[in-house]
């Protein structure tokens, strides 16, 4: 039993709270494992009419992804079998989350980003404060926006979801509502009310979330939206990198600054796991079985964890702080579709990503 996930239940709500404050709640496969097991158990007990998902109070995260320094151990160390192992059970219950048939309502009060945003996406209803801060940061670590990534990113209008994948930006609670990743905002101060009101009435929980609350600030990514839709455009990563070398070419006040912004962000990105990512969301638009989706990053995830990107970057950006990657291949030229192609390749069948 760990004690880094909290679940019980009050009255007719089943409630899971992260506990593993230090690691901002980061996900570890004991954590993946208890939840998926009291979501089991609830789904057949018909007291249960809802879940909660929330963080233990006094801490800036709700989940700031999964254990990626025992990811890089994994593929350092043995390679990748016991990294592969956290993937897919974390897969199943992120799968377990998106087909369950009772209302799950997840605070995201803080931190959302990896592997919080793959428990926090499926639920039914989403709940953004003035303390969200939701990204999907992976290709600057030579990872991909995994965990369900494709389906939700790729459903985002605009391109925003190719430009949240490819440059990792944050979004605050009032853009995750602007964008849809959040379905409410509400104000950190009357969470404990809203929960308390919701074990009362659970039956309610779409009104109670959408009584008046104040206005959320403006959505400042509104602003960026057409220059979004117009630059990051194509599944081509190339095509992108020109597109904004064009514009910063204008020397135009305003697009030329954001453009060169954003250049120099992708700059800073594996070129491989930049390719990977745009052709995950162009496969994830596709799919109309989630499941589908998530074989298929448990394939991506397989591959990537052992090509050189990974270590590498968890290396210069989380271990050392040298934010000095030495990406391989260096160049987006250098990535050829042969090795893209070979990162998506089906597994032997006897590997190959299962529901629970």
């Amino acid at each position: 039993m760990t004690t880094d996930v909290l679940t019980r239940t009050n009255g007719p709500i089943g409630h899971v709270t992260l506990n593993r404050p230090k690691a901002l709640h980061a996900l570890t496969l004991d954590m993946c494992h208890a939840m998926s097991a009291a979501l089991t158990e609830w789904a057949s007990d018909d007291a249960i009419q809802a879940i909660i998902i929330d963080h233990v109070e006094g801490s800036r995260g709700f989940c700031a992804g999964g254990d990626i320094a025992f990811l890089r151990d994994s593929a350092l160390n043995d390679g990748g079998v016991s990294g592969r192992k956290f993937f897919h059970d974390e897969y199943q219950l992120n799968h377990q989350l998106f087909t369950y048939e009772k209302p799950i309502v997840a605070f995201m009060d803080g931190i959302t980003m990896g592997g919080g945003v793959g428990i926090a996406m499926p639920a039914k209803f989403r709940v953004a404060t003035e303390n969200t801060r939701f990204a999907m940061p992976e290709t600057g670590i030579g990872l991909f926006p995994d965990v369900g990534g494709g389906w939700y990113l790729s459903r985002l209008g605009g391109r925003l979801g190719q430009f949240l994948a490819l440059t990792g930006a944050r979004l605050d609670g009032s853009e995750c509502l602007w964008t849809g990743l959040a379905t409410h905002y509400v104000p950190h101060e009357l969470l404990d009310d809203i929960k308390a009101r919701i074990a009362e009435r659970p039956g309610r929980i779409s009104g109670i979330l959408s009584e008046p609350v104040g206005t959320p600030p403006e959505a400042r990514i509104e602003q960026n939206a057409l220059r979004i839709a117009k630059h990051f455009g194509s599944d081509a990563y190339e095509d992108i990198l020109a597109s904004l070398e064009a514009e910063i070419a204008t020397n135009e006040n305003g697009a030329a600054e954001w453009a060169s912004k954003e250049r120099d962000t992708l700059g800073t990105k594996s070129p491989q796991t930049c390719k990977v990512a745009l052709r995950q969301l162009a496969n994830s638009m596709e799919f109309t079985d989630f499941a589908d989706n998530m074989r298929m990053e448990y394939r991506i995830a397989s591959r990537v964890l052992t090509r050189p990107d990974f270590a590498e970057g968890v290396r210069a950006v989380i271990t050392d702080k040298t934010n000095d990657p030495k990406w391989d291949p260096a160049t987006p030229e250098d990535v050829s579709e042969e090795l893209i192609d070979s990162i998506f390749a089906p597994l032997p069948a006897d590997e190959e990503w299962k529901p629970l």
